[in-house]
Protein backbone atom coordinates (compact mmCIF):
# COMPACT_ATOMS: atom_id res chain seq x y z
CA UNK A 1 0.00 0.00 0.00
CA UNK A 2 1.04 3.50 -1.09
CA UNK A 3 0.68 6.24 1.73
CA UNK A 4 1.41 9.72 0.86
CA UNK A 5 1.73 12.95 2.96
CA UNK A 6 0.89 16.22 1.10
CA UNK A 7 2.71 18.92 2.71
CA UNK A 8 2.85 22.78 1.55
CA UNK A 9 5.93 24.27 3.09
CA UNK A 10 5.93 28.16 4.11
CA UNK A 11 2.81 28.40 5.91
CA UNK A 12 3.15 31.79 7.15
CA UNK A 13 4.61 33.57 4.43
CA UNK A 14 2.39 34.98 2.44
CA UNK A 15 -1.31 35.71 2.99
CA UNK A 16 -1.51 34.39 -0.81
CA UNK A 17 0.55 31.25 0.63
CA UNK A 18 -1.78 30.89 3.69
CA UNK A 19 -4.84 30.80 0.63
CA UNK A 20 -3.52 28.52 -1.13
CA UNK A 21 -2.59 25.68 1.14
CA UNK A 22 -6.32 26.20 2.71
CA UNK A 23 -7.95 26.04 -0.53
CA UNK A 24 -5.82 22.53 -1.77
CA UNK A 25 -6.37 21.12 1.71
CA UNK A 26 -9.96 21.82 1.64
CA UNK A 27 -10.10 20.40 -1.95
CA UNK A 28 -9.05 17.37 -0.55
CA UNK A 29 -5.50 17.05 -2.05
CA UNK A 30 -3.19 18.80 0.55
CA UNK A 31 -3.10 17.21 3.39
CA UNK A 32 -0.10 18.98 5.97
CA UNK A 33 1.77 21.99 6.16
CA UNK A 34 4.70 23.56 8.06
CA UNK A 35 4.03 26.97 9.59
CA UNK A 36 7.18 29.44 10.06
CA UNK A 37 6.79 30.62 13.48
CA UNK A 38 7.61 34.61 12.54
CA UNK A 39 7.11 35.41 9.01
CA UNK A 40 4.84 38.77 7.64
CA UNK A 41 1.79 36.18 7.59
CA UNK A 42 2.44 33.85 10.62
CA UNK A 43 -0.53 34.83 12.74
CA UNK A 44 -3.60 34.57 10.21
CA UNK A 45 -2.21 31.36 9.12
CA UNK A 46 -2.37 30.28 13.17
CA UNK A 47 -6.19 31.29 12.39
CA UNK A 48 -6.62 29.66 9.52
CA UNK A 49 -4.89 26.44 11.51
CA UNK A 50 -7.64 26.59 13.92
CA UNK A 51 -10.20 26.58 11.61
CA UNK A 52 -9.29 23.51 9.91
CA UNK A 53 -8.36 21.09 12.55
CA UNK A 54 -8.26 18.82 9.72
CA UNK A 55 -5.18 19.88 7.89
CA UNK A 56 -1.87 18.79 9.63
CA UNK A 57 0.70 21.11 10.98
CA UNK A 58 3.59 20.91 11.85
CA UNK A 59 6.53 23.98 12.54
CA UNK A 60 8.58 24.69 9.73
CA UNK A 61 12.14 25.57 11.37
CA UNK A 62 13.61 28.90 10.56
CA UNK A 63 17.53 28.93 10.93
CA UNK A 64 18.27 30.61 7.65
CA UNK A 65 16.73 33.25 5.26
CA UNK A 66 14.36 34.67 8.32
CA UNK A 67 13.69 35.73 11.52
CA UNK A 68 14.42 34.51 14.96
CA UNK A 69 11.78 34.17 17.73
CA UNK A 70 14.83 34.60 20.67
CA UNK A 71 16.68 37.58 21.03
CA UNK A 72 19.71 38.12 18.75
CA UNK A 73 21.69 37.90 22.05
CA UNK A 74 20.44 34.91 23.12
CA UNK A 75 21.68 33.16 19.97
CA UNK A 76 24.45 34.94 18.37
CA UNK A 77 26.28 32.44 16.75
CA UNK A 78 23.25 31.73 14.44
CA UNK A 79 22.49 36.19 13.76
CA UNK A 80 24.06 38.27 11.53
CA UNK A 81 25.35 41.47 13.40
CA UNK A 82 24.21 43.54 11.20
CA UNK A 83 20.55 42.63 10.49
CA UNK A 84 19.51 41.11 13.73
CA UNK A 85 18.32 37.69 11.34
CA UNK A 86 19.40 34.86 10.05
CA UNK A 87 21.87 34.55 7.12
CA UNK A 88 19.77 35.21 4.07
CA UNK A 89 21.91 32.79 2.17
CA UNK A 90 22.55 28.96 2.59
CA UNK A 91 25.55 29.33 2.50
CA UNK A 92 26.37 31.82 4.81
CA UNK A 93 25.00 29.39 7.25
CA UNK A 94 26.85 26.02 5.68
CA UNK A 95 30.19 28.10 6.11
CA UNK A 96 29.77 29.15 10.29
CA UNK A 97 28.36 25.40 10.35
CA UNK A 98 31.06 23.31 8.82
CA UNK A 99 33.97 25.99 10.76
CA UNK A 100 32.49 25.15 14.14
CA UNK A 101 31.44 28.81 14.77
CA UNK A 102 27.47 28.09 15.51
CA UNK A 103 26.73 26.54 18.96
CA UNK A 104 24.55 23.74 18.88
CA UNK A 105 22.53 24.80 22.59
CA UNK A 106 21.56 27.81 20.39
CA UNK A 107 19.83 25.42 17.29
CA UNK A 108 17.96 23.65 20.35
CA UNK A 109 16.96 26.84 21.92
CA UNK A 110 15.87 28.98 18.94
CA UNK A 111 13.76 25.47 17.40
CA UNK A 112 12.30 25.06 20.81
CA UNK A 113 11.07 28.36 21.00
CA UNK A 114 9.63 28.45 17.89
CA UNK A 115 7.59 25.27 18.46
CA UNK A 116 6.73 26.99 21.25
CA UNK A 117 5.29 29.75 20.30
CA UNK A 118 3.17 28.18 18.16
CA UNK A 119 1.79 25.63 20.44
CA UNK A 120 0.93 28.22 22.90
CA UNK A 121 -1.36 29.53 20.44
CA UNK A 122 -3.30 26.59 20.29
CA UNK A 123 -2.01 24.01 17.99
CA UNK A 124 -1.08 20.47 18.08
CA UNK A 125 1.93 20.14 16.23
CA UNK A 126 2.15 16.96 14.33
CA UNK A 127 6.03 17.36 13.45
CA UNK A 128 9.09 19.22 11.87
CA UNK A 129 10.76 20.18 9.11
CA UNK A 130 13.43 23.03 8.55
CA UNK A 131 13.52 25.80 6.05
CA UNK A 132 15.99 24.95 2.79
CA UNK A 133 16.29 21.29 4.54
CA UNK A 134 18.71 22.45 7.37
CA UNK A 135 18.67 19.17 9.50
CA UNK A 136 20.08 17.03 6.22
CA UNK A 137 23.03 17.93 8.36
CA UNK A 138 23.55 16.00 11.44
CA UNK A 139 25.28 19.36 13.19
CA UNK A 140 21.37 20.91 12.78
CA UNK A 141 19.93 17.48 13.22
CA UNK A 142 20.28 16.61 16.52
CA UNK A 143 19.60 19.61 18.47
CA UNK A 144 16.28 20.07 16.65
CA UNK A 145 15.41 16.54 17.44
CA UNK A 146 16.06 17.10 20.62
CA UNK A 147 13.88 20.43 20.74
CA UNK A 148 10.82 18.67 19.02
CA UNK A 149 11.07 15.52 21.19
CA UNK A 150 11.26 17.92 24.15
CA UNK A 151 8.28 19.96 23.08
CA UNK A 152 5.87 16.20 22.74
CA UNK A 153 6.69 15.88 18.51
CA UNK A 154 7.49 12.73 16.78
CA UNK A 155 7.68 13.26 13.32
CA UNK A 156 10.28 14.91 11.43
CA UNK A 157 10.42 15.20 7.69
CA UNK A 158 12.98 12.67 5.60
CA UNK A 159 14.49 15.15 3.28
CA UNK A 160 16.24 12.51 1.52
CA UNK A 161 14.50 11.90 -2.12
CA UNK A 162 14.85 8.11 -3.08
CA UNK A 163 16.39 7.91 -6.87
CA UNK A 164 13.43 6.82 -8.65
CA UNK A 165 11.55 9.82 -7.58
CA UNK A 166 14.93 11.98 -9.32
CA UNK A 167 14.81 10.26 -12.11
CA UNK A 168 10.71 10.72 -12.62
CA UNK A 169 11.04 14.24 -12.19
CA UNK A 170 11.89 15.11 -15.57
CA UNK A 171 11.96 19.04 -15.52
CA UNK A 172 14.52 19.04 -12.78
CA UNK A 173 17.46 20.87 -13.00
CA UNK A 174 20.91 18.74 -13.65
CA UNK A 175 22.74 20.69 -10.72
CA UNK A 176 19.43 20.30 -8.42
CA UNK A 177 19.63 16.92 -9.25
CA UNK A 178 23.46 16.66 -8.43
CA UNK A 179 22.67 18.14 -5.12
CA UNK A 180 20.34 16.17 -4.19
CA UNK A 181 22.01 13.03 -4.62
CA UNK A 182 25.50 14.43 -3.59
CA UNK A 183 23.75 15.38 -0.21
CA UNK A 184 22.43 11.24 0.19
CA UNK A 185 26.02 10.82 1.76
CA UNK A 186 24.17 12.03 5.32
CA UNK A 187 21.52 9.68 4.93
CA UNK A 188 23.23 7.09 7.03
CA UNK A 189 24.05 9.71 9.88
CA UNK A 190 19.97 10.49 9.24
CA UNK A 191 19.05 7.07 10.09
CA UNK A 192 21.55 7.10 13.11
CA UNK A 193 20.36 10.14 14.65
CA UNK A 194 16.84 9.58 14.35
CA UNK A 195 16.89 6.05 15.81
CA UNK A 196 18.86 7.41 18.97
CA UNK A 197 16.34 10.34 19.68
CA UNK A 198 13.19 8.12 19.04
CA UNK A 199 11.25 9.87 16.14
CA UNK A 200 9.44 8.66 13.73
CA UNK A 201 9.36 9.46 9.83
CA UNK A 202 8.72 8.68 6.24
CA UNK A 203 10.51 6.14 3.97
CA UNK A 204 11.33 9.44 1.78
CA UNK A 205 10.83 12.90 0.78
CA UNK A 206 9.63 12.90 -3.22
CA UNK A 207 9.41 16.90 -5.35
CA UNK A 208 12.69 18.01 -3.47
CA UNK A 209 14.82 17.73 -7.26
CA UNK A 210 11.69 19.29 -9.00
CA UNK A 211 11.39 22.21 -6.67
CA UNK A 212 10.41 25.36 -8.34
CA UNK A 213 9.42 23.27 -11.50
CA UNK A 214 6.62 20.99 -10.18
CA UNK A 215 4.06 21.45 -13.04
CA UNK A 216 0.52 18.55 -13.52
CA UNK A 217 2.74 16.06 -15.27
CA UNK A 218 5.20 15.98 -12.71
CA UNK A 219 3.04 15.02 -10.01
CA UNK A 220 1.42 12.41 -12.71
CA UNK A 221 4.94 11.04 -13.24
CA UNK A 222 5.92 10.55 -9.11
CA UNK A 223 2.64 9.30 -7.98
CA UNK A 224 2.73 6.84 -11.29
CA UNK A 225 5.97 5.49 -9.94
CA UNK A 226 4.97 5.44 -6.06
CA UNK A 227 5.82 2.07 -3.92
CA UNK A 228 4.74 0.66 -1.46
CA UNK A 229 5.53 2.84 1.49
CA UNK A 230 4.79 6.15 3.31
CA UNK A 231 6.30 9.32 1.05
CA UNK A 232 5.52 12.83 1.79
CA UNK A 233 5.51 14.82 -1.47
CA UNK A 234 6.98 18.60 -0.01
CA UNK A 235 5.43 21.47 -2.34
CA UNK A 236 5.14 24.88 -2.43
CA UNK A 237 2.02 25.86 -3.56
CA UNK A 238 0.50 29.69 -3.44
CA UNK A 239 -0.76 33.31 -5.13
CA UNK A 240 1.69 35.20 -6.95
CA UNK A 241 0.50 38.85 -5.86
CA UNK A 242 1.71 41.44 -4.36
CA UNK A 243 2.60 40.45 -0.47
CA UNK A 244 4.60 37.91 -2.65
CA UNK A 245 6.38 40.20 -4.50
CA UNK A 246 7.63 41.76 -1.58
CA UNK A 247 9.89 38.40 -0.77
CA UNK A 248 12.98 37.50 -1.77
CA UNK A 249 12.32 33.92 -3.21
CA UNK A 250 13.19 32.34 -6.45
CA UNK A 251 9.48 30.49 -5.67
CA UNK A 252 7.51 33.07 -7.46
CA UNK A 253 5.91 31.96 -10.78
CA UNK A 254 6.01 28.12 -9.80
CA UNK A 255 3.49 28.69 -6.80
CA UNK A 256 0.85 29.75 -8.83
CA UNK A 257 1.42 26.94 -11.33
CA UNK A 258 1.75 24.26 -8.35
CA UNK A 259 -1.33 24.78 -6.73
CA UNK A 260 -2.64 24.09 -9.72
CA UNK A 261 -0.88 21.22 -10.38
CA UNK A 262 -1.73 19.79 -6.91
CA UNK A 263 -5.29 19.02 -8.16
CA UNK A 264 -3.77 15.96 -10.45
CA UNK A 265 -3.77 14.09 -7.27
CA UNK A 266 -7.35 13.66 -7.64
CA UNK A 267 -6.62 11.20 -10.39
CA UNK A 268 -4.85 8.66 -8.40
CA UNK A 269 -7.99 7.15 -5.90
CA UNK A 270 -5.57 4.22 -4.83
CA UNK A 271 -3.26 6.22 -3.04
CA UNK A 272 -3.59 6.85 0.99
CA UNK A 273 -3.35 10.32 1.60
CA UNK A 274 -2.73 10.81 5.39
CA UNK A 275 -0.91 13.49 7.17
CA UNK A 276 1.78 13.20 9.83
CA UNK A 277 0.00 12.45 12.51
CA UNK A 278 -0.82 8.83 11.38
CA UNK A 279 2.79 8.22 11.85
CA UNK A 280 3.68 5.34 14.47
CA UNK A 281 5.00 7.81 17.53
CA UNK A 282 7.27 4.73 18.22
CA UNK A 283 10.92 4.78 16.89
CA UNK A 284 11.42 4.42 13.24
CA UNK A 285 13.77 2.59 11.04
CA UNK A 286 14.06 5.41 7.89
CA UNK A 287 15.82 4.52 5.12
CA UNK A 288 17.35 6.16 2.16
CA UNK A 289 16.10 4.13 -1.41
Amino acid sequence: MSRLIVNADDFGLTSGVNRAIVELHQAGVLTSTTLMAKAAATEPAIALALQNPSLGVGCHIVLVDGEPVLSPREIPTLIDSRTGCFPPKLTAFLSRLFTGRIRSAEIEAEAAAQIALLQHRGLCLTHIDTHKHTHIFPAVLRPVLRAAAKAGIHAVRNPFEPEWAVRASPRASIVRSAEVFALRRFGPYFRRILSEEGLSTTDGTIAVAATGVVNADTVRSLLQQLPSGTWELVTHPGYNDADLDKIQTRLRASRDIERNALHAIREFPAVDLISFAALNPSPAQSRVV
